[in-house]
């Protein structure tokens, strides 16, 4: 008797749903996906556009951490690079909301590519360092060349509207950003079955051998930064028109940290991974938020205390991840998928 799952054709290995099981998840997946916004509140709502949104930054940063192992801690910069880019065709240029994000996607890319030059001669410890730079240097010149963005002072941009309605509604937008966010995963799975993406993951596993046999460390290294920038400036500048105030405090390095946070809990290298560290790093705040405010009846000072208690969680969670979980919740749920491909039989 045959214990496990069988292919007969590349065209059955090759496919993104190979499994029964897994067409099935997928469609009770985007069931939920499609009644979910009838059903729920507006504060479920705004979660779950967070949640979309930070999917798409986190399978940015993916791409270039996890996939290629380029170390980034300049997330925060290229998400203000986008949102700064969308909001200034707007006010500025007068472009219209719908052709300014990819529009601030594609300047993102370049100006991640330009500052991920380093990494040609650096890797490593280094590289972050002078991704931090990046970080810095974007943070700097946001809030000191006041007369492009304002400086310190939030920029605001008109709600996005189209046939006449406001579209960054919580219910409107949930579409917009659910679709997109579908829509990342779905490229980022295709890049990574072609040529390009394979070079990717050579450089990250060995990138002198991955020379030696034909790939253009170079370039691609270049690619990756570029790539994983346009989807990091993507997420930016939905988050501009969802929220239509942008202001630098929302793109600081610890915006950069808890972007590396998602995607080491949710899994480097996973697509996955990219959704359960976004999801569990978007829900996991508000969780603490929501404990706090019932206890403060009982526990007057705590209230004060959440931001310090929010950090140390944060910091206690990766370090368990990096100790006993180092492939994060996507290996988990990937444990879980193999123990009943074979069940009952568990050799």
């Amino acid at each position: 008797m045959e214990c496990g799952v069988f292919f007969t054709t590349y065209k059955q290995d090759m496919a993104l749903r190979r499994k029964p099981l897994e067409k099935v998840r997928l469609a009770l997946f985007l069931a939920f996906v499609l009644v979910f916004p009838f059903v729920a509140s507006p504060y479920w709502l705004n979660l779950a556009n967070q949640i979309a949104l930070a999917t798409i930054g986190a399978i940015g940063l993916n791409i270039l951490v996890g996939y290629t192992g380029q170390i980034s801690l300049g997330q925060g910069a290229f998400m203000a690079v986008g949102a700064y880019g969308a909001g200034l065709l707007t006010v500025r240029l007068g472009v219209p909301w719908w052709a300014s994000i990819p529009l601030a996607a594609l300047v993102t890319a370049a100006v991640g590519t330009v500052f991920g030059l380093p990494s040609l001669r650096l890797k490593g410890l280094y590289l972050a360092i002078a991704t931090l730079a990046a970080q810095e240097i974007v943070e700097w010149t946001v809030v000191h060349w006041t007369s492009l963005t304002g400086g310190v002072e939030a920029l605001v941009i008109p709600a996005p509207r189209l046939f006449g309605l406001r579209v960054n509604t919580d219910f409107r937008f949930y579409w917009i950003a659910v679709a997109l966010a579908g829509l990342t995963a779905l490229v980022t799975a295709n890049l990574f079955r072609s040529r390009v993406g394979r070079a990717f993951v050579a450089i990250r596993d060995q990138d002198i051998a991955a020379e030696v046999i034909g790939v253009n460390v170079y370039y691609y290294k270049l690619l990756a930064f570029a790539v994983s920038s346009f989807f990091v400036g993507l997420s930016g500048a939905l988050l501009a028109h969802y929220r239509t105030i942008i202001s630098w405090e929302r793109f600081t390095l610890e915006t950069s940290i808890v972007y590396l946070a998602m995607i080491i809990i949710g899994g480097l290298g996973s697509i996955r991974g990219s959704f359960f560290g976004a999801a569990f790093m978007t829900l996991l705040p508000a969780l603490i938020d929501t404990v706090g405010r019932s206890v403060q009846s009982v526990l007057p000072g705590f209230a004060a205390m959440l931001p310090a208690v929010q950090q140390s969680i944060f910091g206690i969670i990766i370090i368990f991840f990096l100790i006993l979980g180092p492939e994060g919740l996507a290996k988990l749920w990937r444990d879980i998928k193999d123990y009943f491909y074979v069940w009952p039989f568990s050799y």
